[in-house]
């Protein structure tokens, strides 16, 4: 994997960049970053695999500065990146906020979009959950808390949604570091105060007429992302939904094996829709 910026539309990205064949863009979600995906990319053999950071997210937070962070905006960044890139057409496979981006931009721009990958996604009405909305309403006071105490909310989020607890452990060491680098709690609250649900409202309508191959993978016992969401998701998007019983939130980092396995699926189903008759 490497790492690469480019400025696009006066905005530093970045990304994780592995492999060649055919495009696939991994999009990570909240308190997180392409580094999400650290343990899925290197089972993608035979793809050219791309990990988006959102802008304001990860080592791109101090790039979100004066910038419109929403999920409607990030899907906006993503689609002019790829642009930028001369991707014309690719796989996206979102987590969590980076779901509602995948949604928003194929929705948008289905050109862009060859087959789509949910995995304990937002969307609907899904978000934001409860927890965040809490720290949505303490964010003036939680903003000018120690780094000690911002990282203790990572911790308690990522304890929850994880059932692998070692893997929890080491998620909140390698996703709290931007947050050390870049402002600490006061980022994440920032990130936070960009969320409005109406975003993915606003496209939830158009989801069955996308017509474009489509998996949703899913840890069953999410508290954050219910399975309610995911079963609506496979019927939206005439999709199969592989269920991970007794998985929680954090998908990419408890079951990359299967996130990979899936999304393998995906670019078969993709290159064999594509092949002439």
């Amino acid at each position: 994997m490497h790492s690469q910026t480019a400025t696009v539309h006066g905005i530093t990205m970045r990304w994780l960049e592995q492999g060649e064949g055919l495009p696939v863009v991994l999009l990570h979600g909240i308190p997180t970053s392409p580094a999400l995906w650290r343990h899925v990319m290197p089972k993608l053999e035979g793809v050219r695999c791309l990990a988006f950071e959102m802008v304001g997210y990860g080592d791109s937070i101090p790039a979100g500065a004066g910038q419109d962070l929403s999920i409607s905006h990030q899907a906006e960044y993503l689609a002019q990146w790829m642009d930028h890139l001369g991707i014309e057409r690719a796989v996206l496979v979102g987590h969590d906020l980076g779901g509602g981006v995948a949604q928003i931009a194929a929705v948008r721009r289905p050109e862009l979009c060859a087959g789509l990958l949910l995995t304990n996604a937002i969307g609907y009405d899904s978000w934001p959950i409860p927890s965040v909305k809490a720290l949505n309403a303490g964010g003036p006071l939680i903003s000018h808390l120690p780094g000690a105490a911002g990282k203790q909310i990572l911790r308690v989020l990522m304890h929850r949604g994880h059932d692998n607890k070692d893997m929890a452990s080491e998620a909140l060491e390698e996703h709290w570091q931007p947050y050390a680098r870049h402002g600490g709690a006061a980022s994440l609250i920032r990130q936070i105060e960009a969320l409005d649900v109406h975003d993915t409202l606003a496209i939830q309508d158009a989801l069955p007429g996308l017509a474009i191959p489509a998996r949703i993978v899913w840890g069953a016992a999410d508290p954050f992302q219910k399975i309610e969401y995911g079963e609506r998701f496979a019927r939206d998007l005439s999709a199969p939904l592989h269920r991970i019983e007794g998985g929680l939130h954090f998908t990419p980092e408890d079951h990359p094996g299967i996130l990979a396995e899936q999304i393998l699926r995906l670019v078969d189903e993709v290159r064999h829709a594509a092949a002439p008759l």
